[in-house]
């Protein structure tokens, strides 16, 4: 049954399902072990993520940890040309974001056991952040706060036609979630079934974890999220069991291989394949996406849609396939349904669908198309 744990260790936690209250003394009695001997087997069960510390509390039997970028987000579109060195009329909009803020709301909207785990600035702007997360039932317990930097925040100016003038990202207070604190946490990940994280975090902390995955239980998930910060993934990525990213961003990651540029998403998954990766998943935006599989790739379609407003989609596709990996199904399967759901967020001016819930992707399922084979 517990396939990674010694007969002794195995022993201990039966005991300990029976009776969350229990003793280590009375542990020790029962089995005819030291009371030191059963104290190490306990770090140990923590360690391998079977209990969660302290009073012996046991995970929730399906689980998945989010951890990365959580932002504020302000969008401000101009009425009228914009004109430099002066003031501008415009129509505000303010929303929470950060893939991994956007990919937890919407597992917990779907239902899943979600936990988030992110740094957050000591400010009203990270108070308010952490209450939306915990309304929607989303364990926030893990999450950081800092004095030395405000919550991360991204302002965007676009001009009268709604395309981008200018973006402005204050995301230092990612650079503060070392390794160090990788190792506080690492009781809750390993916990898990499923752990998700971005590229929002320093690349040395992004490399323990994906390190210290390879003696965990769960299945752990990445999204590259720009072509800069992809390249904080290390060099060898076993270790992976699903990465996320679109073509742009597969190039330039495996330009540090010296492999010249990838024309399609194919190649380019195939090729993320033999550094290590499990599972590639590469987007195509309106084509939707290629999932590589050892020597298997398959192209998913994209669902017609009439959208309303990209932001979030991405972030949606991949809460998506999350849910559905959680759910039983296989890698192709689950992707199909990531696609679904973000089609349905482009058809919603949110980064986050509101109407969002099992009952709602359940009703859009015959929007699906078949998976093609390449």
């Amino acid at each position: 049954m517990f396939a990674d744990l010694a007969q002794q260790e195995a022993a201990v936690l039966k005991l300990i399902e029976d009776n969350p209250f229990v003793g280590q003394q009375e542990i020790a009695d029962a089995l005819g072990l030291a009371r030191s001997t059963v104290a190490a087997h306990i770090v140990q069960l923590v360690q391998k993520g079977y209990i969660l510390g302290r009073g012996y509390v046991l995970p929730h039997v399906s689980r998945v940890v989010c951890m990365g970028g959580a932002v504020f987000d302000r969008k401000y579109r101009a009425r009228q040309p914009l004109v430099p060195e002066t003031s501008n009329p415009v129509d505000g909009m303010r929303s929470f974001g950060g893939v991994a803020r956007n990919v937890a709301e919407n597992l917990g909207l779907l239902g899943a056991s979600t936990s988030f785990i992110s740094i957050l600035g000591d400010d009203e702007t990270g108070s308010t952040l952490l209450a939306h997360l915990r309304q929607i039932g989303i364990d926030v317990s893990q999450v950081l706060t800092s004095r030395e930097r405000p919550t991360a925040e991204y302002a965007a100016v676009l001009d009268e036609k709604g395309d981008l003038s200018i973006g402005l990202a204050d995301m230092g207070i990612f650079d503060l979630f070392q390794p160090a604190h990788l190792e506080k946490v690492w009781p809750h990940l390993a916990s898990a079934n499923l752990v998700f994280c971005d590229c929002n975090l320093p690349a040395e902390t992004l490399r323990l974890l994906i390190e210290r995955r390879k003696d965990a239980r769960f299945r752990l998930a990445f999204d590259a999220v720009s072509t800069h910060k992809v390249m904080r993934l290390p060099d060898d990525l076993s270790g992976i069991d699903f990465l996320f990213m679109n073509l742009d961003e597969a190039n330039a990651l495996m330009a540090r291989r010296s492999l010249g540029p990838f024309r399609d998403a194919e190649a380019a998954a195939l090729a993320l394949v033999n550094a290590g990766v499990s599972h590639a998943i590469v987007t195509r935006g309106a084509s939707g996406a290629v999932v590589a599989e050892g020597t298997q790739v398959r192209a998913v379609p994209a669902v017609t849609a009439e959208p309303v407003e990209m932001t979030g989609a991405g972030d949606a596709m991949i809460a998506g396939t999350l849910q559905a990996l959680l759910s039983g199904k296989p890698a192709f399967e689950a992707a199909r349904i990531g696609t679904l759901l973000g089609a349905l967020t482009t058809e919603s001016a949110a980064s986050v669908h509101p109407e969002l819930s099992p009952r709602f992707l359940e009703a859009n399922m015959h929007r699906l198309q078949p998976v093609e084979r390449i």
